[in-house]
Parts: C-alpha cells; structure tokens; sequence
C-alpha cells in the first residue's frame, strides 16, 4: 500500500539546497500565479521547497494557506512526481485564489512537470 505522509525527507530545508535548484535549473513549470524550478536529484522521491513572500502574498493567513494547499496536493501526488527537487515561487494572486483553484491549478502543474521531466530524461538517453 502507497503511504502518504509528508516527512521531512520530502522537503528542502536547507539554503544549500533551495541554491542548488535556483543555481541548477533544468525544468521550469510556468504559470500566471505562480513558478516551479525544478532539478534531478540522487534520491528515489520529489522533494519542495516555498518561496512565498510578501510582496506578492500580502497576508500570513493567506500565505500558509496557500502552503498547506500545495503541501496537501503535494503529498497526495508525491508517487507519481519524478525525482526532482523542487522550489514553488508565489506571484501576485496566488493568495486570492479559491481552494479549488489551487487545487486544480496544481493538478495541472504535477501534470507539466511530469511530462517535461520525461522529455528531459530521453534528450538524455
């Protein structure tokens, strides 16, 4: 059975490692309200990272809100995302976006970056 849980081996917690994916960008999901960069790393699973700031999402609430919806989608859809580390930059509006919104609009940036990791893994082959 698939488990879902979303431990600290999933996400990127150093500076060292959001550097490493703004230095070494090979996979870019572009989007109205928000951006993912992306970069194969050696492990077997996806992990992420938040660069949501102030200025383009004004409040706190809005803000973690947006991350516990990313987070969520992010978890549930972690088996089926190739093995990249991942950073998610907010842009203005990400904030006011609706619940399902977000939901489908990150439905469909999973959908991107799989489909560009696998184009970028046969270039390779």
């Amino acid at each position: 059975m698939t488990e879902f849980s979303y431990p600290r081996e999933l996400r990127i917690l150093t500076g060292e490692g959001f550097q490493k994916v703004f230095n070494d960008t090979t996979l870019k999901v572009p989007d109205q309200p928000l951006l993912i960069l992306a970069r194969a790393n050696e492990l077997d699973h996806p992990r992420i990272g938040f660069v949501i700031s102030k200025k383009n999402v004004r409040h706190a609430v809005k803000r973690n809100r947006v991350r516990r919806i990313i987070r969520e989608s992010f978890r549930l859809n972690q088996h089926q995302l190739p093995a990249v580390d991942m950073v998610i930059l907010a842009r203005r509006g990400l904030g006011d976006m609706e619940q399902d919104e977000l939901h489908a609009l990150m439905k469909k940036c999973w959908s991107r970056l799989k489909k560009k990791a696998q184009k970028a893994k046969q270039k390779q082959s």
